[in-house]
């Protein structure tokens, strides 16, 4: 009986000690860094992520990635924006060469319990699968498309669902399958395939780079749902709870009307215990997420807004890619984003 109890002692240990080491391992090797790596799909992602002219990363994704830099170091250019490919992206976080993706990766139950698995912390944007086609072709619904060539990615959900697509509809299909996403958009817009398919988010920041994009049009279909957010390697609580809460954070800014503008007024004189605290008026949710500054909130606000103001710079109506707000609106105007409590 000894013995045994030695023994479930020891393993009992064994497992903390393991607990231990993986709490904080990625988080601790960023602060060493003193930068953390964000895979960005790139280089040509309009609205998601893209150097502007001085080759500096923009966009609605590289945002998120700043944001997070702020909460771990108080300082958004702390970041070091790595271009991965949907092949390339999950071996680059498997091996270190990145920390986190932030380049419109889909939460699926594959990614979270496979041999190299994920933690999907926060979605960030709710999207589906569509179909792009010509206008000339008349096409109005993607179950025409039989016998039609289309230009897909290697190793992504895409491929996947368009499979299943085309096997529940009792149609076929020919691929034309490129990993690099420019190769792949020139493959349509030469003519070398009939269909266009990927995220609709995707389709319409693709379609402002053709060469005639008013000539065409993405059907109405979503084929799939595509919960969309940063990815990390699983074992690090730590920062999971950072990239966590900074998500939630730009939503509940938004949710309580606090505004790049009007940030600093609502600290200053807002008696709301919820707004107080997420702003860092009140302490503990700093502390709690392990932010480098109680006022984090207040930071990455002054920097970027929340979310929907983030949203509407880079993808909303009066960009190019023109997205509606849709069901990437917060609960309380009929969307799905919807922040957990932050007590």
């Amino acid at each position: 009986m000894k013995n045994w109890l030695m023994g479930i002692a020891a393993a009992g240990a064994m497992l903390l000690g393991t607990t231990a080491a993986n709490a904080g391992r990625d988080l601790d090797a960023i602060k060493q860094r003193g930068t953390i790596r964000c895979g960005v799909q790139g280089p040509s992602n309009p609205g998601f992520g893209v150097p502007n002219a001085q080759g500096v990363w923009e966009g609605f994704n590289v945002e998120i990635c700043r944001s997070v830099a702020i909460t771990i170091f108080n300082d958004p250019t702390k970041v070091e924006f790595v271009p991965v490919t949907s092949q390339s992206r999950f071996p680059a976080l498997t091996n270190g060469e990145v920390d986190i993706l932030s380049n419109n990766t889909t939460w699926t139950l594959t990614r979270d319990t496979g041999v190299n698995r994920f933690n999907f912390p926060a979605i960030v944007f709710y999207d589906g699968q569509s179909v792009m086609v010509p206008r000339r072709l008349n096409v109005t619904s993607a179950k025409q498309l039989n016998g039609a060539t289309v230009c897909v990615q290697p190793g992504t959900t895409t491929e996947l669902n368009l499979a299943d697509f085309f096997r529940q509809n009792n149609i076929t299909f020919r691929p034309v399958v490129i990993e690099a996403l420019d190769e792949l958009r020139r493959a349509y817009d030469q003519g070398r395939c009939d269909v266009f398919t990927n995220d609709f988010a995707a389709l319409a920041a693709q379609r402002t780079l053709l060469t005639n994009p008013r000539d065409h049009v993405i059907l109405p279909e979503r084929i799939s749902k595509e919960p969309l957010g940063p990815t990390i390697r699983q074992g690090d609580e730590e920062l999971s709870n950072i990239v966590a809460w900074t998500v939630f954070a730009l939503i509940d800014a938004e949710e309580f009307g606090i505004t790049k503008d009007n940030v600093d007024q609502v600290a200053a004189t807002n008696t709301d215990p919820r707004v107080r605290r997420l702003l860092g008026v009140e302490p503990g949710m700093g502390a709690a997420v392990g932010a480098a500054d109680p006022s984090y909130v207040r930071t990455i606000i002054k920097a970027y807004g929340n979310y929907g103001e983030i949203f509407n710079r880079w993808l909303g109506p009066t960009t190019p890619l023109a997205l509606e707000r849709g069901q990437n609106n917060i609960w309380t105007n009929g969307g799905l984003l919807y922040a957990p409590p932050a007590r």
